[in-house]
């Protein structure tokens, strides 16, 4: 069972979300030759405040 976990910044939208699934899906069954099922994302938002940089918050 693979699992693919994703952190990005907070503000994508529910489709753009499902699309990233999708399409994340698709290539890891592509490459590995696993049914979609067995696929699993994980989506973080992380609100920019919380991340940073060469020293610098993203914010």
């Amino acid at each position: 069972m693979p699992v693919v976990r994703i952190e990005m910044w907070a503000g994508r939208s529910k489709e753009q979300k499902k699309k990233l699934i999708e399409d994340v899906t698709k290539a890891v069954c592509d490459c590995i030759g696993c049914p979609p099922e067995a696929v699993h994302i994980v989506i973080n938002d992380i609100p920019k405040e919380n991340w940073g940089a060469g020293g610098k918050q993203s914010s």
